[in-house]
């Protein structure tokens, strides 16, 4: 219905000089579709950093990337890789992501490890693979200028159950087959949508990376429930890093919620932990640099690095 305004005069009083006003346009709230993994499996690769062995697998290697500028020993970036924990997606769809933080100033070590489909990968080759790169950084720290009191593991997905992981991880029993025999101290943790209960997530909607849970672990939570104990960072607090969950409010493969459960109970349990939620993002832009989560993403990590300058 047309609203009509009258003049104030004698003849708006009879009702002969209202004029009508044309309806206020209807505005569209237009939801941009978020990334898929065609998007990121699309983008161009940039250079390859150095690459390292860290064992005799053909797996078993990561790539160094040093800052061109600024003064070393440079902070650790242990850019962990996801998919799933399956073979089908490899390391070097974060590599654009690792660009771009050297060129923030800090070293990136991306490591590679076996997944469920390779030999070896599973468990416990996953695991030991991912604890052995990362204690590596020991050894190249002494034939390049890396400062080991600041190593941050940052990880996406499953890589984000992997770095959390990581930071727990000497907690475990020493006869562990996955604990390593000196974990790395880290910094902090920048979990990127990681997947924080091993066996909530089993059991989760079909069709997703929750899958691969039990080829990863070997069985249900029921069959082997000290190998979901063991590698499930909410079954593993309270011993860990500072903590930063950056989570897609509109992720479809890890649901949001669980990132806020995690939080809470990291909070409760005296662990630094903070939930950075990104509104307008799904699952794929957490790796993505210049996405609508990018500045999430990199005032994240700046600010797992300036908790590690403080203490």
């Amino acid at each position: 219905m047309l609203r009509t305004h009258c003049l104030v005069s004698g003849l708006a009083v009879l009702g002969l000089a209202c004029t009508a006003s044309p309806p206020k346009p209807k505005v569209e709230h237009v939801i941009q579709p978020t990334m898929q993994w065609s998007d990121v499996a699309s983008l161009e690769l940039p250079a390859a950093g150095r690459r390292i062995a860290y064992g005799a697998g053909d797996l078993q290697f990561g790539e160094l990337r040093l800052p061109p500028h600024g003064d070393a020993p440079w902070p650790v970036v242990l850019l962990i890789h996801g998919g799933c924990w399956l073979s089908d997606f490899d390391y070097r769809h974060v590599t654009n992501l690792a660009a771009v933080l050297v060129g923030e100033g800090y070293a990136v070590w991306t490591p590679e490890y076996r997944r469920v489909g390779d030999p070896g990968g599973g468990w416990p080759g996953t695991f030991t693979d991912v604890a052995a790169a990362a204690d590596t950084l020991r050894d190249l720290a002494r034939a390049y200028p890396l400062d080991l009191r600041r190593v941050v593991a940052v990880g996406h997905s499953a890589g984000g159950q992997l770095a959390l992981w990581l930071a727990a991880r000497a907690a475990l029993p020493a006869d562990s087959e996955i604990r390593g025999a000196d974990p790395l101290p880290l910094a902090g943790v920048v979990s990127l949508a990681g997947i924080t209960d091993m066996a909530a997530y089993s059991m989760g909607e079909p069709g997703s990376c929750n899958s691969a849970v039990e080829p990863l672990l070997g069985g249900t939570p029921d069959a082997v429930p000290g190998r979901y104990a063991e590698a499930s960072p909410l079954a593993l607090l309270p011993r860990s890093a500072p903590q930063w969950l950056v989570q897609g409010a509109r992720d479809s493969i890890v649901p949001p919620a669980s990132a806020a459960t995690y939080v809470e109970a990291a909070t409760a349990a005296g662990i630094p932990a903070q939930l950075v939620a990104v509104p307008q993002s799904g699952h794929f832009e957490l790796v993505v640099p210049g996405s609508v989560a990018w500045p999430a993403v990199r005032e994240a990590i700046a600010a797992a690095f300036r908790s590690s300058a403080a203490r």
